[in-house]
């Protein structure tokens, strides 16, 4: 009990959240040394994992329905992942600048926009990505039923429990599973699932090519655009929005921007090289089943791919495609898990949220408790009811941080704030087209359904709200004894997850990873290394540190 009691760091008696911060000797840092950051093929492999979805196998109609045209639907799917690669090159310059995990969250934090860093964050973290998992996992699990067709006769009471305790149980396997090292095990299951996925897609595109090239079947493909005359340019807008919803995922990579090795090397490359493969997939996809079946068939089938595989491969052949969807959302589920806690977990180091989140096991280099709660949240909210519509609403949101994003992109460009002396400058056209292109979603999603927007708006406004009551210095924190109870639960609750989770409280101050390489450790143990400090910021929040009064550091070895 005692050697356990060694290695738990203990926050300082009397000092509030934000005293822990005010505290800060600003003439150093500290920050965890990550020996286990993944390669070139493992970002390659979350980027095409996050993207490729079972909606390719499933409702490739949205963008078809609004082209009514094989010509125009191929280059919507072609002109979004152009979109795409320009908006994720502004993401690389932003990885590569501010080398700090969180993507949105950290550039948002970087400008001191913490109030509408810590809004965005409430929508994503609490809402968008635990549904989003429970949606993937709910959707595995009735796959797996539908394969197993006749096999599978039960009530619809056992039926609704058997496919949720089959769905959470995919989501803890995969939880244990990235409680351990990214390079050493995660990356290579990412690998093989998106391997795997590729495998899947090309059933598909080598039966639909196979009917193309060796039976010359064509007709389908003879007028490819029959109705461009009379497309107004409306639907061609909604089009274009499906795609780029299609295409959303690539920004994967920002939200583990530490555990990447060599960023300004390997992000670009994984962008190019995950994003090409993606769009080939998804083109090619798309004329196997131009190819096969009819516009009005494909604006029919609730599931185009089990329709796809009727026609062409036989009755029987129908019963597979289930499983191949299983396999593709096995790889989604695992980025969705990747990025989520990663996103909790630089909260959680920035100090918005309790700080027993952030902790991590060093020896993995695994956000274990941010893990935890994503998988706990995931569960709870699969309860919820409807995911899809609640998801749709928080895409409002999402798109109102990316444009944020661009801004704080332009601020740090026209400030001449200090950056990484090994970031990739994209030129200035890029951000601001992509900048566009975020509000072009924003205002037309409150044009074109103002209730969506009202229900993300008003999601992201109450974090807002919460931040400036609970959170900001000048509201309840000046208080003491809001600042003692604060200091209590959060020291509680850290010791416990420390011990619960084999893990230890991840310090971080503003300016450690952004910007400068790490220098030599000056620790005996290697578990902590000295980083040249920026410039003092000293947000506001819950502290997530574990200093003592003095400065000085409670080794936790």
């Amino acid at each position: 009990m005692n050697g356990m009691q060694s290695q738990i760091c203990r926050l300082p008696p009397n000092v509030g959240f934000s005293g822990i911060w005010d505290k800060w000797p600003h003439r150093s840092g500290i920050s965890m040394v990550n020996h286990n950051k993944m390669g070139l093929l493992g970002a390659i492999s979350y980027i095409i994992g996050n993207i490729v979805g079972s909606g390719i196998f499933i409702t490739p109609t949205s963008i078809l329905n609004n082209t009514d045209s094989v010509g125009l639907s191929l280059i919507i799917w072609s002109v979004s992942a152009l979109i795409s690669i320009l908006g994720a090159f502004c993401y690389v310059e932003l990885g590569t600048s501010i080398r700090t995990s969180g993507a949105d969250f950290a550039y948002l934090c970087y400008v001191k926009w913490y109030p509408l860093a810590f809004a965005f964050m409430c929508a994503g973290c609490i809402l968008t990505y635990p549904a989003t998992l429970a949606v993937q996992a709910q959707t595995f699990s009735e796959y797996v039923f539908k394969g197993c067709g006749s096999y599978c006769h039960v009530n619809d009471s056992a039926d609704f429990w058997a496919k949720k305790l089959l769905a959470f149980a995919l989501i803890w396997v995969l939880m244990f599973m990235n409680f351990f090292s990214v390079k050493r095990l995660v990356q290579y299951f990412q690998i093989g699932a998106s391997i795997a996925k590729v495998l899947a897609t090309a059933l598909i595109i080598g039966t639909g090519f196979y009917f193309l090239i060796f039976k010359g079947k064509t007709e389908n493909l003879s007028d490819p655009f029959p109705n461009s005359t009379m497309l107004a340019a409306g639907p061609l807008v909604t089009a274009l929005f499906a795609g780029l919803f299609s295409y959303d995922g690539w920004d994967i990579l920002n939200f583990g921007a530490e555990e990447i090795e060599n960023p300004k090397r390997t992000m670009p490359l994984a962008i190019i090289i995950g994003l090409i493969i993606v769009a080939v997939i998804y083109v090619a996809v798309n004329i196997s089943y131009f190819v096969v079946m009819t516009i009005p068939d494909i604006q029919s089938a609730p599931a185009v791919a089990t329709k796809f595989a009727k026609i062409s491969l036989g009755e029987d052949f129908q019963y597979i495609v289930p499983f191949l969807i299983c396999i593709v959302l096995v790889g989604s589920l695992n980025s969705t898990m990747f990025s989520a806690s990663r996103y909790l977990h630089a909260a959680a180091r920035q100090g918005v949220i309790p700080t027993w989140i952030s902790c991590t096991n060093k020896k993995e280099d695994s956000p274990r408790a941010a893990l935890f709660l994503h998988i706990l949240l995931s569960i709870i909210i699969s309860f919820a009811g409807d995911l899809d519509t609640l998801i749709s609403y928080l895409a409002f949101a999402q798109w109102s941080q990316r444009a944020c994003t661009m801004v704080a992109l332009l601020w740090i460009r026209f400030r001449h704030k200090p950056v990484h002396p090994d970031a990739i400058t994209t030129p200035f056209v890029v951000p601001v087209i992509f900048f566009c292109v975020c509000a072009a979603l924003v205002i037309v999603t409150i044009v074109r359904t103002i209730g969506v927007a009202a229900v993300g708006g008003g999601i992201c406004i109450g974090g807002f709200i919460f931040y400036m009551i609970f959170i900001y210095h000048r509201a309840l924190y000046r208080f003491y004894g809001y600042r003692s109870f604060l200091h209590k639960l959060n020291h509680a609750t850290s010791v416990f997850a420390q011990i619960t989770f084999n893990a230890m409280v991840d310090l971080h101050k503003e300016g450690d990873d952004q910007m400068v390489d790490e220098l030599p450790s000056t620790d005996s143990e290697g578990d902590l290394n000295k980083v040249a400090p920026i410039e003092e910021l000293t947000p506001r929040s819950f502290a997530n540190s574990v200093l003592s009064i003095d400065g000085d550091i409670k080794k936790c070895s």
